[in-house]
């Protein structure tokens, strides 16, 4: 990760403590805040940070948790799990704090770079971050990837009901919000996406559910096969277009 500039953002939480993580920058161009899975930011989620590097954006990765530019599920988890004050990986029907912090980050790098406002990968464990983010004025596209909270609670969403309904009136006057997830995934399961279906498509589409097929899990990352007309591939290339449209005047 040398070509990233690293720097400490601190922002507090909404219990009113103060948390500071490493963020990692790279690139020119419209801003992207890829926020890491839970095996850590490794090569693959670095190979997607470059490919949007390549194609005139800024990449921003917060560094949450885990040995920086290396894969550790298994370490990973425990970490998630004891970092209390910011995951809440089985709460039903709330957000994890950490959602403030990043919410603070896009505000900061929106006036930072003097953008009309960012857009946000979430992945796996922060894939429902990603939905949250949307109801925020600094962040203008979102793409949920896997989004995999609440743990074991396939059939629920890791929101509040007035997350959902300020998410709603956002997306209400946005091009849908992207959502990503593999047929046979189990960690992100189909009552998963007939939830955000049923929470956010009742009346129009806000958030565009995509299923690709097979077994995998991580569409963007670990799973994603760059091969002209492969779904993964499909993919990145809807999400980059969309951010696109999203982020430049």
């Amino acid at each position: 990760m040398k070509d990233y500039k690293k720097s400490i953002f601190t922002a507090k939480l909404h219990s009113g403590t103060d948390i500071e993580h490493n963020v990692y920058t790279k690139g020119a161009g419209p801003v992207v805040l890829i926020v890491q899975e839970l095996p850590g930011i490794g090569p693959e989620t670095l190979r997607l940070a470059d490919n949007f590097v390549s194609q005139g954006f800024t990449v921003v990765l917060p560094h949450l948790f885990g040995p920086i530019g290396k894969v550790n599920t298994f370490g990973n988890t425990l970490r998630v799990m004891c970092m209390r004050k910011e995951f809440r990986i089985f709460e039903q029907g709330k957000t994890s704090p950490i959602v403030a912090w990043l919410r603070a980050l896009c505000h900061d790098l929106k006036a930072q770079h003097q953008v009309p406002g960012v857009a946000v990968i979430g992945m796996c464990l922060t894939g429902n971050f990603a939905i949250s983010l949307m109801a925020d004025d600094a962040v203008l596209a979102g793409v949920a990837s896997q989004p995999s909270l609440p743990v074991n609670h396939h059939a629920d969403l890791h929101m509040s009901q007035q997350d959902i309904q300020q998410i709603r009136s956002r997306l209400d006057n946005q091009e849908p919000m992207l959502a990503f997830r593999f047929a046979e995934d189990t960690f992100c399961q189909g009552a998963r996406f007939e939830k955000l279906d049923q929470a956010f498509n009742d009346d129009r589409q806000r958030i565009k559910l995509q299923v690709l097929p097979g077994k995998g899990h991580a569409v963007l990352t670990r799973d994603f096969v760059d091969e002209l007309g492969h779904p993964t591939k499909q993919a990145l290339e809807q999400v980059v277009a969309y951010f696109r449209r999203a982020l430049t005047p």
